[in-house]
């Protein structure tokens, strides 16, 4: 299974990482939409499994949420989904989740089952790094990479903390908030990715708010090693709910223009 330091040091750019409520909107145009995101030039994907409460995520993603959920999505289907990915190409998959759907299933059985099923990481955005013995060392035990995320406000020596505790990546939030795409990017992000390079080796990834090519350079300018973006690839699956056949390409085609930025950045 490939390993996220195999493709980081193989990159010669910023890897870049979509984002995906796994069946959203449905199972199979979910599957189609992530293997066309794939062939678009995906080279980590970020998954995540549809949860009622998902505090740290904007309009955007919450109605993804709804969507997989009323179409029947359930964790047993969500490892089903990512076996199905791994089967059509050996790409890393992090999933990005909440704490209640891993505790209910159990924490160690979870973390084997998903690294079975093919993941490489599970993140849970409400889970802070004092609570991180709960997950990491089922975690370190099922053959995951760690990941855990950075804000702009986490002081430094919070932030070394974190970073120690990485060995995927860490996941840099660009600002003060939840997910969503926005017009420009925090004026907090690129100090925030200076910082963190000064204190660690482990990869720093960029997520939340980033929604264009351009911003996906400028991250890329400032050292960060991956880009990740969710909302504004769930916002295209969204405006296409009534052509669902539609929106794989149409998120290819959006891929494949920060792909090519990301090359010539």
């Amino acid at each position: 299974m490939k390993k996220y330091k195999e493709v980081f040091n193989e990159l010669k750019r910023a890897a870049l990482i979509p984002f995906f409520v796994i069946g959203d909107p449905d199972f199979d145009t979910s599957l189609e939409i992530v293997k066309a995101a794939i062939d678009a030039g995906a080279d980590i994907l970020e998954l995540g499994i549809a949860f009622s409460d998902p505090i740290a995520d904007g309009p955007t993603i919450q109605k993804a949420d709804v969507r997989a959920m009323g179409a029947g999505m359930d964790i047993g289907k969500a490892k089903d989904f990512i076996s199905k990915i791994k089967a059509y190409k050996d790409i890393p998959i992090g999933l990005l989740m909440y704490y209640n759907l891993v505790y209910q299933y159990g924490t160690e059985k979870f973390f084997a089952d998903f690294a079975k099923a093919g993941t490489n990481s599970v993140l849970i955005a409400d889970l802070s790094i004092d609570d991180a013995d709960e997950v990491y060392e089922p975690a370190r035990k099922a053959g995951l990479d760690t990941v855990f995320m950075v804000t702009p406000n986490t002081e430094t020596q919070r932030a070394k903390r974190i970073a120690e505790k990485c060995s995927g990546f860490i996941y840099t939030v660009s600002l003060l908030g939840v997910t969503g795409g926005r017009e420009t990017l925090s004026d907090m992000v690129k100090p925030l990715i200076t910082r963190l390079k000064s204190l660690t080796d482990v990869p720093v990834c960029v997520g939340f708010g980033v929604s264009k090519p351009e911003h996906a350079v400028d991250l890329a300018k400032a050292g960060a090693d991956g880009v990740i973006i969710g909302s504004k690839i769930v916002k295209i699956i969204e405006e296409n709910l009534d052509n669902k056949q539609n929106a794989p390409a149409k998120v290819a085609e959006f891929i494949g223009q920060v792909k090519q930025a990301l090359k010539q950045a």
